[in-house]
């Protein structure tokens, strides 16, 4: 009798040791009023996709660095070929407004710890070679100038929607100085698309339809004033 009630205290204790072990496991903590242990993967999920942002955030600011250095090359162009003194004005402004926003995404790189260093924009440089198409096919016609407008504001918006982009993932990564600085070229871009807009409204599409107008009348003219020169003259 002594012996079996011997026998089933060790097996109690056998009993209790092993559920202090089990319960000890990583997999079961939180069963049973046991501490729980916070899950290790979110931090690190976090982590991960920040640094993915932050790479296309790079990758993003290397395209728009390029593109902007094709925009200054090809604004003395624009500038040169516009027949208006407002809208060549214009074109010379944002000449030097980019220059200015190119040493704004240097100071970008920098507080990124990473060297100014641009990608080829495969879009400005379309958007650019479009351009020059259209100045060739308007050259001399009444409408180049508001051709001319048509190309800079595809332009304008181009750059808007990067900066826009840019702007929010500076947020999102919490470099606030960074963002500043592109908020501040952002709101140029707006404004220089505003003008072009407002020159446009003004008077370069008149003047653009208006050239139309008189081209027509022209040639209606033209032919009367065969006709005349080919009647005799009466003696």
């Amino acid at each position: 009798m002594f012996s079996s009630a011997r026998s089933c205290e060790r097996k109690a204790r056998a009993s209790a040791t092993a559920l202090r072990w089990i319960y000890s496991l990583p997999l079961l903590r939180g069963v049973q009023g046991v501490r729980k242990v916070k899950n290790p993967t979110t931090r690190e999920r976090t982590k991960g996709t920040m640094s993915e942002l932050r790479e296309l955030f790079l990758d993003e600011l290397a395209d728009i660095y390029n593109a902007e250095g094709q925009l200054l090359k090809a604004l003395p162009k624009m500038a040169k070929a516009a027949q208006t003194d407002s809208l060549r004005e214009a074109f010379e402004m944002h000449a030097q407004e980019t220059e200015q926003q190119i040493e704004r995404l240097k100071q970008v790189f920098e507080i990124f710890g990473k060297p100014a260093k641009g990608k080829t924009c495969e879009a400005m440089k379309g958007l650019i070679e479009e351009g020059q198409s259209m100045m060739k096919e308007f050259k001399g016609s009444a409408a180049l100038d508001a051709a001319l407008i048509s190309a800079a504001q595809k332009v304008e918006h181009y750059e808007i929607a990067t900066y826009g982009c840019l702007c929010t993932w500076a947020e999102l990564l919490e470099e606030n100085e960074a963002l500043d600085l592109l908020k501040e070229t952002m709101e140029e871009e707006e404004t220089t698309d505003e003008k072009l807009t407002d020159l446009a409204e003004e008077c370069i599409n008149e003047e653009a339809l208006g050239g139309g107008e008189e081209e027509e009348e022209e040639e209606e003219e033209a032919p009367q004033a065969r006709g005349k020169a080919k009647t005799p003259a009466r003696r």
